[in-house]
């Protein structure tokens, strides 16, 4: 028998009648301001489970079922999540996790699919090739954070913080990145034959400073209003996409077809080896 304890109180909160939580069948359990740091909780079922507030941190929730769990405030820095499922096919049956403590935490090969993750702290966190389509992460803190081949397509992630974030080959087309900031962020590869996609995305009024876009599709994405100072675009696909008003101080346009891209009002005269259309009209 396994006594689960509130993380102040002591009290208890449920009992498992097993010698291991590993695997254990928690669903719809009450377990809000559980204190579960650093257990074992590999397999376990904990669908519908309420766990606001609770203290998981450095807990193993590897390849957990967190279906429609209530994570809303809990600590899981540090926390393995490797291969756990949080996401659904419809938002109402996909994890909360708003304003969680993700930090340092392990959700590689994650479903995280239409999950609430808005408002947490993200930051150097491991999101190698986790499935976010659909999830809401607006205003979170993805600073630092592993996001190798990610998935974030049509992704909330209006006004994150994405600095020096890894989003090599990370797909993040359709995804809402309005007022976000990427400075120093690496949207390359880390493959011969691969890149990085953000078409049709919004990057409107983002932070792109000293940003790295080498060979990254961006077709009919909204750049205006962005500040791309000093990131590299060399080689990028940039069809039917706008920069109106953007910032474009010493930003490396090196083979870059800008035909059809909307440069009206940004200041191409401080771009690098842009070839700029002399049909092109209101430059700056």
């Amino acid at each position: 028998m396994i006594d689960i304890r509130h993380r102040e109180s002591g009290e208890v909160l449920e009992r498992v009648n097993a010698d291991t939580l590993e695997g254990a069948d928690m669903r719809e359990m009450r377990l809000a301001n559980a204190n579960l740091s650093g257990l074992n909780l590999r397999h376990a079922d904990l669908k519908n489970t309420d766990l606001r507030s609770a203290d998981l941190s450095g807990a193993n929730l590897d390849h957990a079922n967190l279906n429609g769990v209530h994570l809303a405030g809990a600590n899981l820095s540090g926390a393995s999540l490797v291969g756990a499922k949080l996401g659904a096919e419809h938002r109402r049956d996909a994890a909360d996790l708003h304003g969680c403590d993700l930090s340092q935490a392990n959700l590689s090969h994650a479903d995280l699919r239409r999950v609430r993750m808005s408002e947490c702290n993200v930051r150097d966190a491991r999101l190698e090739r986790a499935d976010m389509q659909g999830a809401e992460l607006s205003e979170s803190d993805l600073s630092g954070s592993r996001l190798y081949c990610g998935l974030m397509i049509d992704a909330d992630m209006r006004r994150a913080q994405l600095q020096r974030a890894d989003l090599r080959d990370a797909h993040l087309n359709g995804a809402n990145l309005t007022g976000a900031d990427l400075s120093e962020a690496d949207l390359t590869t880390g493959r011969e034959d691969g890149f990085a996609v953000i078409n049709r995305a919004s990057l409107r009024n983002a932070r792109l400073n000293g940003t790295k876009m080498a060979g990254i599709w961006a077709s009919g994405t909204d750049f205006s209003e962005a500040d791309l100072s000093q990131a590299d675009l060399t080689h990028a696909v940039l069809s039917g996409s706008s920069m109106r008003h953007a910032m474009l101080d010493g930003t490396d346009f090196t083979g870059v077809e800008l035909v059809t891209v909307n440069l009206e009002f940004a200041n191409v005269s401080q771009a690098r080896n842009a070839d700029v259309p002399p049909f092109k009209q209101n430059l700056r």
